[in-house]
């Protein structure tokens, strides 16, 4: 899928009518089969650009073209067909607690599916294979069969993203999909991704707070900041400059460090045990 974003702004729906737009004058080209990963300090916009690019939120200035079409533009059913190529995989996944692992990663091929088999799978699932194979990218395998609410959250940070893997999408839309992984699982978990990516020749656009991942996996890096694109290049041309000045006043994040607030008080001394003899 080819996307085309020309003078885009969008608010928070939850904004003050006095805070800034989260994404402004924004330009974005990207063509089918693209991979790029989305990097910048917390506020910067990129959950935001995300939820416009999986039509989630109607932008309040410029255009969205998607594959060549506008989707604001289209009949409530032509919409829904649209949002059937498109799969979000948010941070934290919506999986149904008490829903078996393979029932959550089938329900990946919904958008394909009709009512009457949409139901049906979520009591009989019906290709009890292809879920097991998404998850062995995801170090998952042996999860099949159990129950989402006994999963840590790493784990089903992974049943999120197996997700993907049987999705009848052209893009895929990722964010943050590595905040609750290991280091191991994170590298296997983008090495997954990006070549089932390029494989299928489906569009990957990844939001990462992870720069050095980003710069290992994507071949094109875009920094925002302040809903504003600050720079868009080869991940082979991204310079120390470059970081420097997009996480400007936002070093933890580069380094991966926690963020600290000086509103925040320290944390209370312990007050001392006392024994009472009777």
């Amino acid at each position: 899928m080819n996307i085309e974003l020309l003078g885009l702004e969008a608010r928070h729906p939850a904004a003050l009518p006095v805070a800034p737009a989260a994404l402004r004058a924004l330009n974005l080209r990207l063509s089918t089969g693209d991979q790029v990963a989305i990097i910048g300090p917390s506020g910067a916009g990129k959950t935001t650009l995300l939820q416009v690019l999986a039509c989630a939120q109607r932008p309040t200035q410029g255009s969205v073209q998607l594959s060549d079409v506008n989707p604001w533009m289209q009949s409530a059913g032509a919409l829904r067909r649209l949002r059937g190529q498109l799969f979000l995989a948010p941070q934290v996944p919506p999986l149904p607690p008490r829903q078996r692992v393979v029932t959550s990663v089938l329900a990946g091929r919904l958008p394909s599916m009709g009512l009457w088999a949409s139901l049906r799978s979520l009591f009989y699932p019906t290709d009890i294979p292809a879920a097991y194979e998404a998850l062995v990218h995801f170090d998952l395998g042996d999860k099949l069969f159990d129950r989402v609410d006994r999963l840590s959250g790493g784990e089903r940070q992974r049943v999120g993203l197996a997700r993907a893997l049987l999705a009848p999408a052209s893009l895929w839309l990722i964010d943050e999909p590595l905040s609750a992984l290991d280091p191991m699982r994170a590298r296997m978990a983008m090495t997954a991704l990006v070549g089932l990516a390029a494989e299928r020749q489906v569009t990957l656009v990844a939001t990462l707070h992870q720069v050095d991942m980003a710069l290992a996996h994507f071949p094109r890096i875009v920094g925002l900041r302040g809903g504003q694109l600050v720079f868009d290049l080869p991940s082979a041309q991204v310079s120390r400059e470059h970081l420097a000045h997009l996480y400007d006043q936002h070093e933890h994040e580069l380094r991966g460090e926690a963020p600290i607030s000086v509103d925040e008080p320290a944390p209370a001394a312990p007050a001392p045990a006392v024994m009472h003899c009777r």
